[in-house]
């Protein structure tokens, strides 16, 4: 009889159990994670109803190689131009919710007595919801049409994002087991080099590759390739220090932004599903009843500091983000659980070695509960703000209702915001390039070129020179790319904004010019006898390529940004995420598909009457590559048209009822310069006195009123009969550069 290997026998295994229990769940309308960590459980050292695994070390290699692929395909769902869009009431309330957390998930290890790093490994396991369960919810509930989703999509990204940096720096304190700022900071600064880095030069390459390859990538070749990136990424991040699950997120968001990247997420995702079956398998082998039993007290005190900690945290960041009251506790309850991140930071701390046995199992146990009592929570919130709105002052709910419509009405100055980012980032980036050429100069240049000449200083002014020649392109980005012309006129003739002009403009001339003499100083150039020549040759080497240096770089910046904006060029709408529009009410935007078979297509929107009977306006319609924006009421609705509709949640509620059919995912259109502004009518206004058809929004910017205040009084989607008058706010969606010349 021929011997059959222990690792298939407990694959086999491991693949039954894990089959049955996740049937069961499936079943029972449980999160197929949870039938996961059962059958791991059910097949592990601590349960003796059924055969156990023999080799658990060849499982805990299986369930290593699962975390790199849950991460890869994370990142392939991530994508750093997702990060970009999110807005900043996305951003404000993850950040104030992971902070919370972190902090009071150390409070509360330190109250139960446990160490330092147990502590701290405990607030980054309750810092990070889960998307997988969110998702799930939604989804089962019917909500995502609902204004409040896109603001919670929109935290999920940033904490998956934060996520990693979590994995990072506690993997930096375990390896130290100290708690030192300075280390924190230097690991700090080193993974925002090497991100940047790879970001920029993964945008540049992978993009420019996959097109050259593509009449030769199959559907075997172009998987086989794309794990193979995957891996490499994995190889390097631990050559830098960082963790391999690092390294294939990485990977993942960087081919995110290329135009493969459906087909890539498309074809990996079987290798995904199984590895990562084998992860969360691993994770219950490692449960043990006998710890729960004797921790119940800490798993049931952890739950209850987990749901009321991030339901409120939450609630309280998306109020700070001028989000409604409705909202915020609708937002707080939805992301009051832990899940996949929280296994792989728990799981981090095992293998390290620098955290207890209990706090795994803890951490499982409580993800398991908080899955649980999820849906309900979000069931909760309505009824939860209905009475928070009647118990708190009348004055209180003015005051939160003040600050919204204010902070949601703030639109900074576009010139001095994109010129000051576009500074930022220029610098930040270019800086990052040329250090990056500098350290491979030194590895890899300067030995070869001292090799072949044998004076010193002759090897270090030549290596000098090429050197500086290679990241010129980039010092002069750093020292003098701009923006237009235009844009830098209107800044000089605002005196608000000349002198912080003037200081950022030598500010980065300087730290150019510092860079280039960092080259010089560091090889001694200027300590011999012949240092002022080698200098000279080397400022005269530049001067002679420096009118080059700016078309040369105008070229990397251009491929740059093609590559960067491929996927964005080339995909439908109906790949796109949500970006959320906000207003001062419970109106938004949401997007719909026209379902093909639906039996009002091919009539117009005044034959329709969506405004009059459901009160909601038709902002947008994309057909295909063609985009109308706020549509006459003559234009016709056809299959498969993409619809942004403004109105109320149960407006979009009854309205989506009526295409029959739920497919009302936001959509994300090409809509980054269709935007959402508020104005106040003064009294020198042309507008003071006219109807709103007389402005000719439509006509002078693509735009219609969706909102007016006047006094206390509010008009969602106002007649277009509607006479203004001095002191008026009006809300109006359309064309941002017609909207700004208005």
């Amino acid at each position: 009889m021929p011997h059959l290997p222990t690792l298939i026998q407990d694959l086999a295994l491991i693949l039954a159990a894990a089959a049955v229990v996740t049937l069961v769940c499936k079943w029972l309308k449980q999160p197929v994670v949870l039938g996961y960590i059962l059958a791991g459980f059910l097949v592990g050292p601590h349960s003796s109803f059924f055969p156990t695994v023999q080799e658990s070390s060849n499982i805990s290699i299986w369930a290593e190689i699962g975390v790199i692929f849950l991460l890869f395909g994370l990142g392939l769902e991530f994508s750093f131009r997702k990060l970009a869009k999110v807005g900043p009431s996305a951003s404000i309330t993850a950040l104030v919710e992971v902070i919370s957390m972190l902090g009071l998930g150390y409070l509360t290890g330190q109250f139960l007595g446990w160490s330092d790093l147990d502590s701290l490994f405990l607030g980054g396991i309750l810092s990070i919801s889960s998307t997988t369960i969110i998702i799930r919810a939604f989804d089962e509930l019917g909500l995502k049409s609902r204004k409040f989703v896109s603001l919670v999509f929109g935290a999920l990204i940033i904490e998956d994002f934060v996520a990693i940096l979590l994995l990072v720096l506690l993997s930096t304190l375990a390896v130290t087991l100290r708690f030192q700022g300075s280390a924190l900071i230097a690991e700090t600064a080193k993974l925002g080099f090497f991100l940047v880095l790879w970001f920029v030069t993964g945008i540049f390459v992978l993009p420019s590759f996959l097109k050259k390859a593509r009449r030769f990538l199959n559907d075997e070749i172009l998987t086989i390739v794309s794990l193979a990136l995957c891996l490499v990424m994995v190889i390097l991040a631990s050559k830098a220090g960082f963790s391999p699950a690092l390294g294939a997120f990485i990977m993942g968001s960087l081919l995110a932004e290329t135009t493969e990247a459906e087909k890539i997420e498309h074809l990996t995702r079987p290798i995904k599903v199984f590895f990562a079956a084998l992860f969360f398998v691993s994770v219950g082998m490692l449960i043990d009843p006998a710890v729960l039993v004797a921790q119940a007290g800490p798993v049931v005190f952890i739950t209850f500091i987990t749901i009321c900690g991030k339901s409120l945290s939450s609630a309280i960041g998306a109020l700070i983000s001028g989000q409604t009251l409705r909202h915020s506790v609708q937002s707080g309850l939805s992301l009051s659980q832990i899940g996949e991140f929280s296994f792989i930071i728990a799981s981090l701390g095992l293998t390290l070695k620098v955290t207890s046995d209990f706090l795994y199992p803890i951490a499982v146990a409580v993800s398991a509960i908080t899955t649980l009592t999820t849906p309900y929570l979000i069931r909760a919130a309505d009824p939860i703000a209905d009475t928070l709105e009647r118990k708190l002052p009348r004055s209180c709910l003015d005051a939160i209702r003040r600050y919204s419509s204010t902070m949601q009405s703030i639109t900074p100055s576009n010139t001095s915001r994109t010129f000051v980012r576009t500074r930022l980032l220029r610098v930040l980036v270019n800086s990052t390039v040329v250090i990056a050429i500098y350290g491979l100069s030194e590895t890899w240049l300067r030995p070869f070129v001292h090799h072949q000449l044998e004076a010193a200083h002759a090897a270090n002014t030549v290596y000098a020179v090429i050197t500086l020649l290679l990241a010129g392109p980039f010092l002069w980005a750093v020292a003098l790319g701009g923006t237009q012309a235009s844009s830098l006129r209107e800044l000089i003739l605002s005196t608000r904004t000349l002198g912080p002009l003037v200081f950022i403009e030598v500010a980065r001339f300087l730290f150019a010019l510092g860079l280039a003499l960092y080259l010089i100083i560091h090889l001694k150039l200027i300590d011999s006898s012949l240092g002022f020549t080698a200098v000279g040759i080397i400022m005269t080497a530049i001067f002679l390529f420096w009118l080059r240096l700016g078309s040369v770089y105008r070229w990397f910046e251009s491929r740059f940004l093609t590559n960067l904006s491929a996927r964005e060029h080339s995909q439908s709408p109906d790949d796109a995420e949500p970006v959320p529009a906000l207003t001062p009410w419970d109106a938004h935007i949401a997007y719909f598909l026209v379902p093909q078979e639906a039996s009002f297509v091919g009539q117009s929107l005044a034959e329709l009457g969506i405004r009059e009977r459901f009160g909601v306006s038709v902002a947008v319609i994309q057909r295909g590559r063609k985009k109308f924006m706020v549509p006459s009421r003559n234009e016709r609705i056809f299959p498969g048209d993409n619809i942004g509709v403004i109105g109320t949640d149960s407006q979009l509620a009854q309205f989506k009822v009526f295409l029959e059919e739920s497919l009302s995912n936001p959509l994300d259109f090409d809509n980054k310069d269709y935007v959402l502004r508020s104005f106040r009518i003064g009294s020198e206004s042309p507008w003071v006195g006219s109807k709103i058809r007389e402005m000719g929004l439509g006509e002078r910017a693509q735009g219609m009123i969706v909102g007016l205040e006047r006094g206390p009084e509010r008009i969602l989607n106002p007649d277009a009969n509607t006479q203004l008058f001095e002191g008026d706010l009006i809300w109006v969606v359309g064309d941002e550069a017609g909207l700004r010349q208005i």
